[in-house]
């Protein structure tokens, strides 16, 4: 991806929209009493059309936006989606996956660690919440409905930030011609 200063403002209002979407209308939407959490989505597509450091700057950009309008421990948030921004972008330049389930397997996955992240620390910040088994059931359901919405958010992210992507070109392999009866 090539950054120049409109391609960051683009950048910039994608996670504040993505943010304003997730507080305002996400999580009031819930199926089977869970609500999705777009958020590592939206931080998992960013770094998959950007790149490592695109997604961490910008996991932990959207993680710290969301600890202040949330008036919440600073850092939980911004921990989790920096390692998920992280992880998202190091899958793209280190490993040669292209297909269609790419997006989506990496959306649901890697939401499912975000969801155990955030879980894992704040226990470990000792905060007062009932636990019970229905955790299990919240968390694999937000990695389904991640996987679900990994295609509209993948598609959107790409649209608006299609002038600063630089296309790897397709390679075709040519067919070898065979020669009747050898």
């Amino acid at each position: 991806m090539i950054l120049t200063p409109q391609i960051l403002a683009r950048i910039v209002a994608i996670a504040v929209l993505g943010v304003l979407l997730q507080l305002s209308f996400f999580s009031q939407v819930e199926l089977f009493h869970v609500s999705p959490d777009v958020l590592p989505a939206l931080v998992v597509c960013l770094a998959l059309l950007g790149g490592s450091t695109t997604g961490a700057v910008c996991g932990f950009a959207i993680g710290l936006l969301v600890d202040c309008l949330l008036v919440q421990a600073l850092g939980v948030s911004s921990l989790v989606l920096l390692g998920v921004g992280w992880g998202a972008g190091l899958a793209r330049e280190r490993l040669e996956i292209h297909g269609l389930l790419t997006p989506a397997l990496l959306c649901g996955g890697l939401t499912l660690a975000a969801e155990l992240g955030f879980a894992a620390i704040e226990l470990l910040l000792g905060v007062d919440a009932p636990v019970s088994t229905l955790i299990a059931r919240d968390i694999l359901l937000k990695s389904v409905y991640a996987f679900i919405l990994a295609w509209p958010v993948y598609l959107g992210v790409r649209r608006a930030l299609r002038p600063a992507l630089v296309e790897e070109p397709r390679v075709r392999r040519r067919r070898e011609p065979t020669v009747l009866g050898a």
